[in-house]
């Protein structure tokens, strides 16, 4: 097969933005003068804070100007709105207790929408404003008009699905942008590291930014980038690490004063930037001190906390990663010694024990040479330069994280596109009927790894009509699936013999509608509860059989070294979280695995401790650092 050539697209004159869309920060990118260059405001500084605030009566403020109002106006200020995208209050259960801000459920779409008091927003809308402040700042450095910017790369997460890949085109259209490519992140950066690279070798891209996590494995040959393999979580990421500084510190003040801390608004956002502040300081520092005061309230509350206590505090959260780097490598085909070089991507793997965990799952450092901060919004815009034809000779092949199928009579997937599949791709198969006469077929597209359709997420419906009676098992349907290099799906469908055909655009129910981006008005959400709920019972399942997988896998490690009492609760735990294999109640599965979560806890620090052990041990922080 033919690869696909990206300097081969149609070409634009016209200047291609790189965007960063982040959890915690943004940057923008543009290819110029042969080369990635990130902007910065007129204090040489590249990052712009995910942060939107909405005054009330004013117009909404973004970027730090928005920051120095989360203590002002926390009702109002809106921060790490892309884990909120696609996921409904239940979902978000334990987060929500730690924000400043009101999140709701929206009965209308079945999702978490922010409550502002006046007002309802998406989490779409807050991504806009910031998707603006990127273009405004590229305005304002390259002396343009913001309304000539119109184009834009923007990067995601690649274990975002179809859905939140729509979602993020929605917000680009209320930004007044058009998106040229969607590109996974771990694959930007890859194009930033290893552009010019001419030796073969086989890279693993680990980014932990401050929302989501990503490993992607792949393949770089004479300046063709193939990704193999990728996993990864978008619910993970240093807003887990500043989350479990506060909840920790929280609950000592609640010893110390009495004082429910959390339940103010206000002392959540405090709460929040200073875990973030410590956090920050422990990248760097042997300690850090976490000082919160607040007079009315009779609280004054100082504590030191060194990076070991830090450690374990974050050790489940990096599990979880090296988990991820696990299965990616599994799917890949490949072993840690096999891989030529690690890169890691996203402010997160700044925090000394996330380089030093990583090394000793690979059993060598990691390359951060290319600021991690910056690293893909470079890569954006050499994807920019590429669409606009200043880039040659770049090769880029991304691949999709679910497969991709129909549902058959029987209530079993039939897979077309496998997962982990490059794309662009297409790939087709053939139906019949399976009742004699049958003028018609109904056509289920399903996404995930489950065998039945029920325990998949459904994209969408189409029906093939005219079809000629014939006896069952006679028409000779060709079902055809095209991926496009956005990770956007179209399905076609044909009757050989009669020539009659079908197809459907994949725009999955996530987030707005095409009238909601035009008139930020609602419509028509039947579908989507459906779409919805399948989503959020196949992700709750996908949850428990990786705690369980993890488990099972350290089963012996357990009996030896917990406690009889950890071990009796977690196998009390992984019994229960067995049991409920093909539930489709979400409250039951998520209530299962929090319960197997908080079990494991007890081997999780063991078997980290070990290997921080071995990855510390006679270390000092700015050692690791280095």
């Amino acid at each position: 097969m033919e690869l696909p050539i990206l300097g081969q697209e149609p070409q634009t004159s016209e200047l291609i933005l790189g965007i960063d869309l982040g959890t915690t920060h943004s940057l923008v990118a543009v290819y110029q003068h042969g080369e990635p260059r990130v902007l910065h405001d007129g204090e040489g500084d590249t990052l712009i804070p995910s942060v939107v605030s909405f005054p009330q009566g004013g117009a909404p403020v973004v970027g730090k100007a928005a920051v120095e109002r989360m203590l002002l106006d926390p009702l109002h200020t809106i921060y790490s709105a892309k884990r909120l995208i696609g996921r409904s209050v239940e979902d978000l259960e334990r987060e929500i207790s730690t924000l400043p801000y009101k999140v709701v459920h929206s009965e209308k779409r079945d999702m978490a929408i922010i409550d502002l008091g006046e007002r309802l927003i998406t989490p779409q809308e807050v991504s806009a404003h910031i998707l603006q402040a990127c273009r405004d700042r590229a305005a304002a450095e390259l002396k343009l008009d913001a309304k000539s910017l119109t184009k834009a790369v923007i990067t995601v997460p690649a274990y975002f699905d179809d859905a939140q890949r729509q979602a993020t085109r929605r917000s680009a259209s209320l930004a007044g942008l058009e998106v040229m490519r969607i590109v996974s992140e771990p694959t930007a950066a890859a194009l930033a590291y290893g552009l010019n690279k001419q030796d073969n070798c086989k890279v693993v891209v680990f980014d932990l930014g401050g929302g989501t996590f990503d490993v992607s494995v792949l393949e770089l040959h004479d300046d063709v980038f193939r990704v193999i393999a990728t996993a990864g979580d978008t619910h993970l990421g240093g807003d887990d690490f500043d989350r479990a500084i506060m909840v920790h510190c929280a609950a000592e003040i609640r010893e110390q004063s009495g004082v429910e801390v959390l339940a103010d608004p206000r002392a959540r956002a405090a709460l929040r930037m200073i875990s973030e502040d410590v956090k920050k300081q422990l990248s760097s520092n042997e300690d850090a001190e976490f000082v919160y005061h607040d007079a009315d309230a009779g609280i004054a509350y100082r504590r030191t906390i060194d990076w070991r206590t830090f450690q374990n505090w974050i050790i489940p959260y990096v599990q979880r990663t090296l988990d991820h780097c696990v299965s990616a490598l599994h799917d890949a085909k490949q072993t840690p010694d096999s891989i030529d070089e690690i890169i890691l991507v996203g402010g997160s793997t700044r925090v000394p024990f996330v380089k030093a965990a990583v090394a000793q799952l690979f059993n060598r450092p990691a390359n951060d040479s290319i600021n991690p901060d910056e690293v893909v919004a470079r890569g954006a815009a050499i994807q920019a330069g590429v669409l606009g034809g200043e880039v040659k000779n770049a090769l880029l092949l991304d691949v999709t994280p679910l497969s991709l199928g129909i549902g058959t009579a029987e209530g079993t997937v039939s897979k077309i596109i496998n997962r982990n599949s490059a794309i662009p791709v297409q790939a087709k198969e053939g139906f019949t009927t399976y009742v004699d006469g049958q003028t018609a077929v109904k056509f289920t597209i399903v996404q995930g790894e489950r065998e039945l359709v029920k325990d998949n997420r459904t994209l969408g419906e189409f029906e093939l009509r005219g079809i000629p009676p014939m006896a069952a098992g006679l028409p000779q349907i060709g079902v055809r699936f095209q991926l496009d290099a956005n990770g956007m799906l179209s399905v076609f469908a044909k009757e050989e013999k009669s020539g009659v055909e079908a197809s459907i655009s994949i725009e999955p129910k996530h987030g707005l509608t095409d009238n909601e981006v035009e008139n930020m008005l609602a419509d028509a959400w039947q579908n989507a509860e459906r779409d919805l709920e399948t989503r959020r019972i196949i992700d709750l399942h996908a949850q428990r059989k990786n705690v369980l997988r993890a488990v099972h896998k350290h089963q012996e490690f357990a009996k030896e070294n917990l406690s009889p009492e950890s071990w009796e609760e977690l196998r009390e735990a992984t019994a229960a979280a067995e049991n409920i294999e093909g539930s489709t109640e979400a409250k039951q599965i998520k209530n299962c695995v929090d319960e197997l979560e908080e079990a494991s806890i007890a081997l999780a620090e063991s078997l980290m401790n070990d290997v921080a052990n071995n990855a510390v041990k006679n270390q000092k922080v700015s050692d690791l650092s280095s």
